[in-house]
């Protein structure tokens, strides 16, 4: 039975019609005409199939309104389909206006189960009444199918019907698509359609009211902002009277239209999964109509989506590294840079840290170098932002020592640090520098706090608490307010250590305990954390500064892997670059506030793992090469610089675009006295433009070249002769835009054009000749395999054959039982022999073995060809 989509009537298939039956395209008041699939003919239907048991698909109108509407004697149509249970899906798609007139129309995708095809049909109440449109090939048999509703098409890829086909072990989709030129939003294919608030409640209904469902529009222009409701986010407030679309009224809003439809409905890993609203999304784009109708179905890409990163030439490299110790805890990075050296952690005992100075790369010595003599092993290091001749190196024994190395760069070992920081109970964590205040350095420890320590005093000023687990990573925000850590129980902190010591806020942190890092991301808006979910995937997790308790506003799964991902975010231009320890691979993303939150850019891959990778500052990147971004990968025994650059076409000009101001970090805005007292500050900005580069915003734009000729060069009728000349002085052009001097340059009495052109006519007869040759030699090549053929007959292709099925050829097969002819008792020793020796018994293979065999089985098909061709050459014998 189907109820109509409008009305109170109700169409059922009476005894002996057996099967489906849908009602079809709608008009303004009801049902106009319906549709029965029987999936067998019944006694008192003879009329719906052959006596050979077919179905069939019949169409009908009702002829007037009633409890029990009359039905025509004859139906509208009768379409034949194959016996079985018939699959009849209506997609009516309303009314359509034809000047005064008015007519429906409707989509009928029909299969049976078992069946490996689906047809797609187009009916209307007038006569065809029923005419096909397409058949689709199914990749397994049918089980069922369903419609999917109207309101989840991709209506901008002119996606109007999609079926989900239910297979033996999968639901495929199946969708049906008008090929249109335009990207954009087509009126014609798509009316408005029956939104999914009810008209009425079930009292009103049996009172007698028809009222009908509210049709809501397909445009997505039309359509009311998407409203999403979770428990892991708190309900945002609604949006302002002018952000709401114009043309759809406020009490016009459909629930489903939260919904809409993506052009997939596959997630990947470059595709976020957003658990939070978005009021927009801005990433820098044009504002063409292309570009917009180009974005509404690929969605927003980054500029920086084809940035390269290739590792710098050897000369910059750092060799001959000994003794790396790849034992650092994994809250480390392994090792630290500024712009004039790098500390790396040594294996050898007493936690030495060897300082390596980058203005000096090459091989270093074989013998010892000289080292840094921490005393314990070396937890975490970190150079001092405004000072790069100190360095913060933190140890197992739960100290902090400060190691002051010369200018001109370690040249004797080290034993006695400047200053030694001792308040931790247990083995220290992390190790962070604050970003504006000198002197001013954060730890967290094993004893669950966090210490900010006064370097010029050299003691403990604040401390944190309130964590119950062991803390994976620590990171200041941008301006030096705030500090976050996410810690092992799950949670996710934010400090503002001269507030109190307990958290501001917190909220939900990754759900695997295997490590994390946090950072702060989009001008301090966001936090960015790097974890484990609870299968051991690595994911990124980006939530709101404001809202932590909220949960992530995005979450974005990367792959499995042993190692935590080390982030490292450029501020300039929003990128995140992540990587672990033993990785090939360097992700890069660009961060937004807002979906799509997640833009992924070409990332950096390279054949051997690193031990770990940083990044230097900005002003070390070649601005004139758009290198956007350098970093330092360490492998096993070198140090590699790696750089990041983005492929434009006018280098000659500054690119504004990729380069803003850069804040200067190499110099304190306060000092740690006034930001303990409670002062705040911003860093300076510097412009990275070259001197004499013009910005690429200023620069004079250019007008394209024609690169062809206009359409009535091509129409004009040219004789042979002039199209001869037109080639020779092509020639003759390309010729003379040669630099070097031709020896005929140095001839007199001789045009320069005249030369050009007997050059150009040897050319042309040269390649002429060459192409005769080529050709006669061809053909006299193919007469020759021709005859040879011939004269092997069919005993060759005999031959052939048996090499096509066995794989083999005879010389192969020859060569693999080392027979020179083909003697069956000289086949027979050499495959006994062979066969033994390479038994897996005796040390042997069963490839080797299965080769042997086939070998033999193909000479002992050649002897029986040759055989049966001398019984055909000597018929008595």
């Amino acid at each position: 039975a189907s109820h109509a989509p409008a009305g109170p009537r109700l169409r059922a298939a009476g005894p002996g019609r057996e099967g489906e039956c849908k009602w079809g395209p709608t008009s303004e008041a009801a049902g106009s005409a319906w549709g029965s699939c029987p999936s067998s003919p019944g006694p008192s239907s003879p009329d719906l199939g052959s006596q050979r048991g077919e179905g069939a698909c019949r169409l009908s109108s009702p002829l007037k309104e009633g409890p029990r509407a009359a039905l025509p004697e004859q139906p509208l149509c009768v379409w034949p389909h194959v016996c079985g249970l018939f699959v009849a899906t209506f997609c009516g798609s309303g009314p359509m206006e034809d000047g005064a007139a008015q007519s429906s129309a409707a989509l009928s995708c029909d299969s049976s189960q078992g069946e490996i095809q689906l047809s797609c049909y187009e009916v209307v109440p007038l006569q065809p009444a029923l005419s096909p449109v397409t058949q689709c090939l199914l990749e397994s048999p049918l089980r069922g199918a369903a419609l999917v509703p109207r309101r989840a098409l991709a209506v901008l890829g002119c996606e109007v019907l999609r079926v989900l086909q239910l297979s033996g072990s999968a639901i495929v989709p199946v969708s049906f698509h008008v090929p249109r030129k335009a990207v954009e939003f087509h009126e014609d294919l798509f009316p408005d359609t029956a939104g999914c608030v009810p008209a009425s409640d079930p009292h009103t209904w049996w009172a007698g009211s028809n009222q009908q469902v509210r049709k809501v529009s397909l445009n997505p222009a039309c359509r009311p902002h998407p409203s999403f409701t979770s428990h892991l986010v708190p309900p945002a407030d609604a949006l302002p009277a002018e952000a709401q679309p114009a043309e759809t009224p406020a009490d016009d809003t459909d629930p489903s239209e939260g919904f809409s439809s993506a052009p997939s409905l596959l997630t990947s890993p470059s595709t976020p999964s957003s658990l939070g609203p978005s009021l927009s999304c801005t990433s820098g784009f044009g504002t063409s109509p292309s570009q917009r109708s180009l974005h509404s179905l690929l969605g927003p890409s980054s500029k920086f989506r084809h940035a390269q990163g290739a590792v710098l030439h050897r000369d910059s490299h750092i060799t001959n590294l000994k003794g790396l110790n790849l034992t650092t805890p994994g809250e480390s990075d392994g090792f630290c840079a500024n712009r004039l050296r790098v500390a790396v952690p040594l294996l050898s005992s007493g936690g030495q840290v060897a300082v390596l100075e980058l203005r000096r790369p090459g091989r270093l010595p074989d013998t010892a170098l000289p080292t840094l003599q921490n005393g314990a092993a070396v937890t975490d290091l970190a150079w001092d932002p405004f000072d790069p001749h100190l360095l913060a190196v933190a140890g197992e024994d739960a100290r902090i020592r400060l190691w002051r190395v010369p200018p001109e760069g370690l040249e004797e070992v080290l034993t006695v640090p400047e200053a030694v920081l001792t308040g931790h109970t247990e083995k220290i964590y992390s190790v962070r520098f604050h970003p504006l205040a000198a002197d001013v350095l954060a730890s967290s420890s094993y004893d669950l706090t966090v210490r900010i320590w006064d370097l010029r005093v050299r003691a403990e000023r604040l401390r944190l608490e309130g964590h119950r687990d062991q803390i994976f990573g620590l990171a200041w925000s941008p301006d030096g307010q705030q500090l976050a850590t996410v810690c092992k129980d799950g949670r996710l902190r934010v400090y503002a250590p001269r507030m109190g010591p307990t958290p501001l806020q917190e909220g939900p942190g990754p759900e695997g305990a295997r490590g994390a890092r946090v950072v702060w991301v989009c001008g301090g808006h966001c936090l960015l954390v790097s974890g484990f979910d609870s299968r051991s995937e690595r994911q990124l997790l980006l939530y709101s500064a404001e809202a932590l308790a909220g949960g992530p506003l995005a979450v974005l799964g990367l792959d499995v892997a042993p190692s935590t991902l080390l982030p490292n975010y450029d501020p300039d231009t929003g990128l995140v670059l992540l990587t672990g320890k033993g990785d090939t691979r360097v992700f890069l993303y660009e961060l937004l506030p807002e979906a799509p939150f997640f833009l992924e850019c070409n990332s950096f891959t390279s054949p051997e793992p690193h031990k770990g990778f940083v990044l230097l500052p900005k002003t070390e990147c070649d601005v004139a090469e758009v290198e956007f971004a350098r970093g330092l990968r360490l492998r096993q025994t070198s140090l590699e610089p790696v750089a990041f650059r983005l492929p434009r076409v006018r280098k000659e000009f500054f690119q504004d675009d990729v380069f803003p101001d850069t804040a200067v970090s190499w110099e304190p805005t306060l000092s740690a006295q006034a930001w303990l007292g409670g002062a705040d500050g911003q860093p300076q900005r510097l412009s990275l433009q070259p001197p004499g580069m013009t910005p690429v915003s200023q620069a004079p734009r250019e007008a394209p070249a024609r690169r062809t000729l206009s359409s009535a060069v091509y129409l004009e009728e040219k004789s042979d002769q002039q199209k001869k000349e037109e080639l020779l002085n092509a020639m003759v052009a390309k010729l003379g835009n040669r630099e070097d001097p031709l020896p005929q340059d140095s001839f007199e009495g001789v045009d320069e054009d005249e030369w050009a052109k007997y050059l150009a006519q040897i050319i042309v007869m040269g390649v002429q000749v060459v192409g005769r040759a080529f050709a006669r030699a061809l053909q006299q090549e193919f007469a020759a395999s021709r005859a040879a053929a011939d004269a092997r007959g069919r005993a060759g292709h005999q031959s052939a054959a048996a090499s096509n099925l066995s794989g083999l050829s005879l010389q192969e097969a020859q060569q693999i039982l080392n027979v020179s002819r083909l003697s069956p008792e000289e086949i027979q020793k050499n495959y006994e022999h062979l066969f033994k020796v390479n038994d897996k018994a005796v040390g042997g293979s069963f490839y080797l073995q299965s080769k042997v065999v086939r070998a033999k089985e193909r000479l002992e098909e050649e002897l029986r060809i040759q055989a049966q061709e001398n019984r055909e050459k000597d018929p008595k014998t």
